[in-house]
């Protein structure tokens, strides 16, 4: 009986854990490889308007700043799917906040709601996103340059969606508590 109780706390123990993650762009990364990163995210779905001149996030105003701040947005708006923070090895995923100042980043995708507009987008090979602004700028002057995710389609639209952990979590303890009372 103590052994189960114990097991119990241990569980909820950890049902408490904060288990958030952020995804920024990589330190060691030319100005011009960020520049693209930021492009494409900011092209494919990221809300980049926090990091326009008038925004919460635009200082710090270097294109390592705003390109971690699209990357997490995109990353958040992908449900957190770890290739959804790859851009072709320009960003990683970070278990710290990245957070600065006034610019807070989104730790879920509920919290990027700030519509992009004016950047056409298509769906090709079954979700993934393809720029397809004309070559006169994008919304911080590219345009589709190949830097997105790993190429793994991330499209969950298809009725599937991965439960938060906190659900598992929640689940497995309902499991465990039921077990216990069978077996008692």
């Amino acid at each position: 009986m103590a052994a189960g109780l114990v097991f119990m706390v241990l569980l909820l123990a950890m049902a408490g854990h904060s288990s958030a993650t952020w995804c920024i762009c990589r330190d060691g990364q030319s100005d011009a490889t960020l520049q693209k990163t930021l492009d494409y995210a900011c092209g494919a779905g990221a809300d980049c308007n926090p990091t326009h001149q008038s925004g919460p996030c635009y200082n710090p105003n270097t294109v390592r700043a705003h390109c971690s701040y699209a990357v997490n947005s995109y990353f958040q708006k992908n449900r957190q799917v770890a290739t959804a923070c790859d851009f072709s090895g320009t960003a990683t995923v970070v278990t710290s906040d990245p957070s600065v100042g006034g610019c807070a980043y989104p730790a879920t995708a509920s919290t990027t709601t700030t519509p992009v507009s004016g950047m056409p987008t298509t769906t090709v090979n079954g979700g993934s996103p393809l720029v397809t602004t004309p070559s006169s700028g994008g919304v911080l002057g590219g345009s589709n340059n190949g830097l997105g995710p790993s190429g793994i389609n991330t499209d969950i639209s298809h009725g599937w969606a991965p439960l938060p952990m906190n659900i598992l979590v929640a689940f497995s303890f309902v499991v465990v508590a039921f077990s216990a009372l069978v077996l008692w």
